[in-house]
């Protein structure tokens, strides 16, 4: 079974356990890392997730992998919440950004920059726009972006 295959039947788990528990997936991550495999799981909710959360999230998890068993070789379960600074991917991640502090890094240049930090104002299927702290706005194609993240005033 192929690391891929693998990530996707531990995110369906993961995603019913989630529900189960009112909480969210919101990235799924299976691969080594510095000589180990590790699955990881990134949970959310309205008000943020506690250790509590995460705890019955991992508990539940560990017993419905053990079952199901697809997973080849040892590895490390991992549940957090996806921080502060987390991730945006896909398209409900994105609606919860719109009006939030972003830094968007491209694969290539865009205007002659590759680094991009402001107010996401929004997106589509093609292009995302993100309006600059001194009113510059910027629409990114989405194929030439590489990341997006929240950037919350700290």
């Amino acid at each position: 079974m192929g690391k891929a295959s693998i990530q996707e039947q531990a995110t369906d788990l993961a995603e019913r356990v989630a529900h189960r528990e009112g909480c969210e997936v919101v990235q799924c991550e299976y691969g080594n890392h510095s000589g180990s495999w590790r699955l990881r799981v990134f949970i959310d909710k309205e008000g943020g997730v506690t250790l509590e959360d995460c705890s019955a999230v991992s508990q539940q998890l560990s017993v419905l992998l053990d079952v199901e068993d697809f997973i080849p070789h040892s590895y490390h379960l991992e549940v957090s919440s996806p921080g502060i600074f987390r991730t945006l991917e896909g398209e409900r991640e994105l609606e919860r950004g719109i009006g939030e502090r972003v830094k968007v890094k491209t694969f290539a240049p865009q205007r002659g920059r590759r680094r991009f930090s402001g107010i996401l104002d929004g997106f589509d299927d093609e292009s995302l726009t993100v309006r600059e702290p001194d009113g510059e706005i910027f629409e990114i194609p989405m194929e030439r972006i590489a990341s997006i993240r929240l950037d919350p005033e700290v």
